[in-house]
């Protein structure tokens, strides 16, 4: 898909190693959080996460570079037959946010939810992050929860 403005969205595979680290450093500078980019991961791993179908990535490209992109996990689900989406990652560089980008990788992500008969898609933000929290108010329902995370823990 090309837009008017001259980007285009396509969804990332296992031979897309230089597009995703692109991404994950469009996701370090937007998330101002350098150190969870470091050290990247190698192309044996990038390779087999990218190629695994649960795993969608979508990147926002521009006269050839990334300008943005979303990391999504197809969850499926065992209290029925369909799956949940979990948009993990959305980021959009600051030089192109306010024209749609975000916007458009999210009505792809919605293509492809509908092409796998996803139930939903389902999205977390930061309180205090105002961009996102309207932005994801614009496409659906807000639920307010907590999140939690627990450590792995080794058995005894």
């Amino acid at each position: 898909m090309v837009t008017d403005d001259g980007w285009r969205i396509r969804a990332l595979g296992g031979d897309d190693l230089a597009t995703m680290r692109a991404l994950n450093r469009v996701f370090a500078r937007a998330f101002e959080d350098e150190a969870s980019y470091r050290p990247a991961p190698g192309d044996d791993w990038l390779r087999r996460v990218l190629a695994r179908p649960e795993v969608i990535v979508l990147v926002a490209e521009a006269e050839g570079m990334v300008i943005g992109g979303l990391v999504a996990y197809d969850l499926p689900k065992l209290e029925q037959a369909r799956s949940e989406i979990y948009l993990y990652d959305l980021a959009v560089d600051a030089a192109h946010r306010r024209r749609g980008v975000a916007r458009a990788l999210i009505a792809a992500l919605q293509r492809i939810a509908a092409d796998r008969d996803a139930w939903v898609i389902f999205v977390q933000a930061d309180p205090g992050d105002d961009p996102a929290i309207r932005l994801y108010s614009s496409l659906g329902a807000r639920e307010d929860v907590l999140h939690f995370d627990i450590p792995p823990r080794p058995a005894d």
